[in-house]
């Protein structure tokens, strides 16, 4: 085995504390594990708590079919101050009067909730989008401006948790519970909210609850993560979302190979749901599921309780292919 690889392949969550980076949190599983490829499928701003999925070894493949995934947040939007990152963390550069319509709690949730739909939104100056090979909060804090373009979103869900007026500060705070679209920043939307009020507003506090299948409740703390190491992996067939067929060991083997499969040789599940501690073995959670392969349907490939490689279907040939093979299978775990 190669130095810094542990032998381990899997995904845990990660309950992001504030006031680290993504990359920190990296680095402290590659600790952890005692191996060196570890990644994310999510970056979450250093200011940011929450949900963050961790692909541990030969795992880190699957970042590229997880990062797509749907969110939900609770934000704490602060009204009265904006910021030049559009967050906490950030260099105040205006402080603006704020509407008492604003202190409206029945103004605030017909406002909050007209902001479900579609969007055109522009990312802050301070993201992670490159341009000419430079990250956008790179060049920012080099001095320099990013033209950045907007970008479509959706808010599928929007929902006023919560009002709170501080008398001893310029800031009035809307609790706000956001579920969107993949590639939406919440820093954004708290400041085009400000602006749509004839103020200014910016995001203190944001946590992420849910990203894509992955709930913060499956989430462990870092010390907890330390303790129960390995025991903490959760299932990526559930966290892929795609439907499943469990191989044979012969097929097992021609997937290793990353030979092409016939597709009336497996056998399709639906794709996992939530099983609970009495639901064991390789099978826990699967269903039949009769429906025909779609075309570019791509497929988790089970064998001995591990995800060895995912497939996509080319349903007119009426064969799998491999898109993804593991050199290592990826541990289902032990359930959530």
């Amino acid at each position: 085995m190669k130095r810094g690889q542990s032998g381990i392949s899997c995904l845990v969550g990660v309950d992001k504390p504030r006031g680290m980076s993504s990359h920190d949190v990296v680095n402290a599983c590659r600790r952890i594990f005692g191996e060196r490829r570890v990644g994310h499928t999510g970056t979450l701003d250093p200011l940011a708590t929450g949900a963050l999925c961790i692909c541990v070894g030969p795992a880190t493949r699957l970042d590229a079919y997880m990062t797509n995934h749907d969110k939900t947040y609770d934000v704490r939007i602060a009204f009265g101050v904006a910021t030049d990152t559009d967050d906490a963390e950030g260099e105040p550069i205006r402080t603006v009067p704020v509407p008492e319509c604003v202190c409206d709690r029945a103004f605030a949730q017909e406002h909050v909730a007209g902001l479900v739909g579609k969007h055109k939104q522009l990312p802050p100056a301070y993201s992670a989008i490159k341009r000419g090979g430079v990250k956008a909060y790179e060049a920012a804090r080099a001095g320099n401006v990013v033209q950045l373009e907007p970008r479509d979103i959706e808010i599928y869900e929007a929902t006023l948790l919560g009002l709170e007026t501080d008398h001893d500060a310029p800031c009035i705070h809307w609790d706000v519970r956001l579920s969107v679209s993949k590639g939406t920043y919440i820093r954004s939307i708290a400041r085009d909210i400000g602006t749509s009020l004839g103020s200014a507003a910016h995001v203190e506090a944001l946590r992420r609850l849910r990203l894509g299948a992955l709930d913060v409740q499956d989430c462990l703390s870092l010390d907890a993560l330390e303790k129960r190491g390995l025991d903490a992996a959760v299932d990526p067939v559930f966290l892929l979302g795609y439907r499943m067929a469990f191989l044979t060991d012969e097929q097992a083997a021609d997937v290793r190979n990353g030979k092409t499969l016939r597709a009336r040789d497996i056998v399709l599940f639906e794709a996992p749901r939530r099983f609970d501690d009495s639901d064991c073995g390789p099978l826990r959670g699967a269903h039949r599921c009769a429906d025909p392969l779609a075309e570019g349907e791509v497929v988790s490939l089970v064998h001995e309780n591990e995800l060895v490689a995912l497939y996509t279907a080319q349903a007119k040939r009426g064969v799998i292919k491999p898109c993804c093979v593991f050199s290592q299978g990826v541990t289902r775990g032990k359930g959530f």
